[in-house]
Parts: C-alpha cells; structure tokens; sequence
C-alpha cells in the first residue's frame, strides 16, 4: 500500500482523535469553546451531546488505526472508515460548519484517491 495513502490515514485518525479529546473532555473548556464557538452557558447545557459526538470520532479514529495496523489487507476497512468520515464531513458540513468540509471530507476524499491509486498500481 502506498505510504502516502497510509500517511494520510494516520494524520485522519489522529484529527479525529484530537477531535474526541475536543468533545470528550474540553467541550465545556477554553479549547472547546474556541473550537466550536460555543458559549460557556451553552457548552454546559449540551456536554454530554459533545461527548456523545466525540465517542463517534473515536470510532472513526480506532477504525482507520485498525485499518493500518491491517497493513494491505486493511484496504476495505479503511476504504469504509474513510467513506464513513467523508459523509460525516459532507452532512456537518451543510448542517453545522462550512469548516468541517476542510477538516474531513477534504483529507478523507485524498485519502481515497491514494488509496486506490496505490491498488491500481
């Protein structure tokens, strides 16, 4: 498998692991509140939605991890992961931050294209 497709998984799963801590654990806090443009009140009022939101990204994260720890046999797995955090960015992006489109689907849809241009090769 091609190391740049498998570098760009990483540097997914790693977004995507920051984005846990984001919502796990600082959503109520200064990092959090920049990150999502939340106010303290409503940060406090919607914690364990953020939570809930950031247990997911561990999914995605853990998903793509497995993925690479499959070496080339891991192809499907992160063929489906990254599908799965393309859409994500695609529907948060129309519902929530134009932002998000740069954040995941971006970076996801490269991650595609390496993917299977290394398995065309």
């Amino acid at each position: 498998m091609s190391l740049a497709a498998n570098v760009v998984v990483t540097l997914l799963a790693l977004i995507h692991v920051y984005i846990l801590v984001l919502e796990m654990f600082l959503w109520d806090k200064p990092a959090g509140l920049r990150a999502f443009g939340l106010s303290k009140e409503l940060a406090s009022a919607t914690k364990v939605l953020g939570a809930n939101q950031g247990l997911y990204n561990g999914f995605l994260a853990a998903g793509l991890l497995w993925g690479l720890w499959l070496g080339d046999e891991g192809f499907g797995v992160k063929v489906f992961f990254l599908l799965c955090i393309w859409i994500a960015g695609l529907y948060g992006a129309a519902t929530a931050a134009r932002k998000i489109l740069y954040v995941q689907t971006v970076p996801a849809t490269v991650g595609l294209v390496l993917l299977f241009l290394a398995r065309a090769a």
